[in-house]
């Protein structure tokens, strides 16, 4: 038993890794989608593919091993340059990322793969090899030396340059060891075949000076070898202290060392081990290396420059290899930075933390009514404490909204495509740090919200050129912090919203009487209503009526709120509001008769005494600021013995200031969801339980000033006319 909750346990880790490496690739293939030379990108690519090949490998997943094997071998020959990828062709590698994905989902779900789906990654594979394009290999990487020039034609008609070159400088003495020079070049001959031999004698004295014992020559030779490096090597063991010998190895090689560098495992560090380790240079050369290194003094060059100027190691391997040391350093410095931990526990830790402050709260305030000042000074510790616990249990769970963003680069080019249109997405502010919790639950409706962009928002590049608009749309995804809240905005300069079509679609529902006056936000907010659509045909897109609702539904159930602006021919704006955690935030404690309320401390700016004979409006300092009685729009008698407090509040929908009967000041407030009695009443975002026991209610201070604007609470500083009652 212990031994299968194990391998489930290391196979869910695999899953998480495929699914990140899955986005890994997705943001290559957008990049080569841009850019078809992106050189990185095809790099990027591959590496996903091939780390999610070796990972199934360890868990018999034939079916992910055998498709992943595919893109890799495609991907490969790209690498190479025998091959090339066109616009089709990343689009299909798309559909690829799509199909392993599916067969993770199925693993994930441990259940077999139905036959359907593996015909799928079939169709797919083949559609990849139809659509390739070839073409001739690059260039050799290295010229043949010049006493070789002469004979580049001869050599090119037997093997070309797909030979191994090597170049021996045989030592003085060899002669008198009793060697004998040509028998290590006859001995080549057990590990493949001498097609080119030039000897020189450049190093022979004059006749006077030559001595008959004293070995002088040396060879440029060319052989056909499938051996390895090591093995030509091991051929002049018994002269290799005494010569010079340099091995180069085929073009053809140069890829496989490249190749053969990715899969050099992490505890090789060093240049000379990796290199070691694929086979580009052995152990002797490598001795040799740093002995001429340590001979260098105290300022000796680097060990790549030296295997490159001694034609030990082409340049292209000693760069490949320094690459891979550079990203293997960085990857194991994240690593050692990065501990992975199930999500099930980072929300434990923040329920128990909750508690904590909550507890806190409770001695503090039990510390306040004994007046023990020792207690109380602990407790202030205590609170610092608290809060710095809190604050680091919070920022565990924030991330960058950017990696969502960048999943959408794929929705915007599938969905243009089908359309037949051409959209560019631009995304700022993805740096902008969110709760993971939000992060997930925000995906599905911002994935519809950019789906209606496409669709309903920019026009056909015909439309947009007869409108005189370029023929590309602009879609933009902009996410920044404001005022202790997160900020999302979908923008597009497309057409607008058709308010005359909104308005007769609405007659036609029944959700409007015939020629009732709407303000642009009320006719806005009706693209919200259930089954609601303007399209003029059903389509995979768009028509069947679903959708904003939805979107509206799950924006709500996060506290926050959307709304819509729109300028007809110039285009839309959604901007979407929410809270930057679900949890625990610093908040504003306020009291209204024997009721209490909490808004977020970001949110407040100020808090002035209300002036004796104020209205609906305070001037403040010059600016007309309208003002929100708290107790009549929740049915709560106001202490109207004391004087009144306004607490300056600044959100999404403009500034207003809220009349309450006490300040209680700054505290830590656990969120926590309203039953389902008191879900969805405007105003209202959550609950709190106070140090004393009691509850506090959370204002939703955006919602309070726009159901003020509107008209619907009693004593705010609009016309209220139309209402008469408390707006709950």
């Amino acid at each position: 038993m212990a031994a299968n909750t194990e391998m489930d346990e290391a196979l869910d880790t695999f899953i998480a890794e495929c699914r990140q490496l899955l986005e890994d690739m997705e943001v290559g293939l957008m990049r080569l989608d841009a850019n078809l030379s992106d050189t990185e990108a095809v790099h990027a690519v591959f590496r996903a593919a091939h780390t999610i090949k070796g990972s199934a490998g360890l868990f018999g997943l034939e079916a992910v091993i055998a498709f992943t094997h595919e893109l890799e071998t495609l991907l490969s020959s790209v690498r190479e340059g025998a091959a090339t990828l066109d616009g089709i062709q990343v689009a299909l590698l798309m559909r690829a990322g799509d199909q392993i994905a599916r067969l993770i989902d199925d693993v994930e779900a441990r259940q077999a793969h139905e036959e359907r789906l593996l015909q799928q990654g079939a169709e797919i594979i083949d559609l990849l090899h139809g659509a390739g394009s070839t073409k001739a290999p690059l260039p050799a990487l290295a010229a043949a030396p010049d006493v070789l020039k002469a004979e580049a034609g001869a050599s090119e008609r037997i093997g070309g340059s797909d030979l191994w070159h090597l170049s021996i400088r045989f030592g003085p003495g060899v002669l008198r060891d009793g060697f004998d020079p040509a028998s290590f070049i006859r001995h080549l001959r057990t590990v493949g075949r001498v097609v080119h031999i030039v000897t020189l004698a450049d190093r022979l004295p004059r006749l006077p000076d030559l001595d008959p014992e004293t070995c002088h020559l040396g060879f440029e030779l060319r052989l056909q070898s499938a051996a390895s490096k090591a093995e030509i090597e091991a051929v002049f063991d018994f002269v290799l202290g005494d010569c010079e010998l340099h091995i180069l190895p085929p073009d053809s090689r140069v890829d496989d060392y490249l190749r053969l560098i990715e899969q050099v495992p992490d505890d090789r560090a060093r240049l000379g081990e990796i290199l070691v380790a694929c086979g580009a240079l052995t152990a002797a050369e490598l001795e040799l290396a740093l002995a001429a290194q340590q001979r260098s003094g105290e300022a000796p060059p680097p060990l790549g420059r030296i295997l490159v100027e001694e034609h030990t190691v082409p340049a292209e391997v000693v760069e490949g290899a320094i690459k891979h040391q550079q990203e293997q350093r960085q990857r194991q410095g994240v690593e050692a930075k990065l501990v992975r931990i199930h999500a099930d526990k980072l929300d434990g830790l923040i329920d128990r933390v909750a508690e904590l402050i909550i507890a806190s709260a409770s001695v503090g305030a039990l510390a306040a009514r004994n007046q023990d000042r020792a207690l109380k000074e602990a407790m202030s510790k205590l609170s610092r404490l608290t809060e710095d616990v809190r604050d680091g249990a919070m920022r565990l769970r924030l991330v960058e909204i950017g990696d969502m963003f960048g999943r959408f680069r794929r929705v915007v080019r599938d969905v243009a495509d089908e359309l037949g249109k051409d959209i560019r997405l631009s995304i700022e502010g993805g740096e902008t740090e969110l709760d993971k919790t939000l992060v997930d639950r925000l995906a599905d409706p911002l994935t519809h919200m950019i789906r209606n962009a496409v669709d309903h928002g920019i026009e056909s590049p015909a439309m947009r050129l007869s409108a005189g608009k370029p023929a590309a749309g602009q879609l933009t995804l902009k996410a920044s912090h404001l005022a202790g809240s997160i900020l999302i905005e979908i923008s597009d300069d497309g057409a607008g919203l058709h308010r005359d079509r909104i308005l007769a679609k609405a007659v036609e529902r029944g959700l409007l009487m015939e020629g009732t006056d709407l303000s642009d936000e009320q006719v806005w907010a009706l693209i919200f209503e259930p089954g609601f659509s303007t399209a003029a045909q059903v389509s995979n897109l768009s028509g069947r009526g679903v959708g904003m609702d939805v979107v509206k539904r799950a924006v709500e159930a996060l506290r926050g709120s959307i709304e819509i602006h729109s300028t007809p021919g110039q285009g839309t704006r959604f901007r979407i509001r929410l809270p930057l955690t679900l949890a625990i935030i610093d908040g504003f404690l306020l009291a209204v008769g024997q009721a209490h309320y909490v808004v977020p401390l970001a949110s407040v700016l100020e808090c002035v005494r209300l002036p004796a004979g104020a209205g609906g409006y305070l001037d403040l300092r010059g600016e007309v600021l309208p003002l929100i009685p708290v107790g009549p729009c929740f049915g709560v008698m106001t202490a109207s013995a004391r004087r009144q407090n306004v607490v300056v509040v600044d959100s999404i929908a403009g500034r207003a200031g809220l009349v309450v009967d006490q300040l209680k000041g700054e505290i830590q407030a656990v969120v926590k969801p309203l039953g389902p009695l008191m879900a969805g009443l405007p105003g209202l975002s959550g609950s709190t339980i106070l140090g004393t026991g009691e509850v506090a209610l959370m204002l939703d201070v955006a919602s309070l000033i726009h159901q003020a604007a509107a008209g619907r609470l009693p004593g705010a500083g609009v016309d209220n006319a139309r209402t008469s009652v408390p707006c709950l």
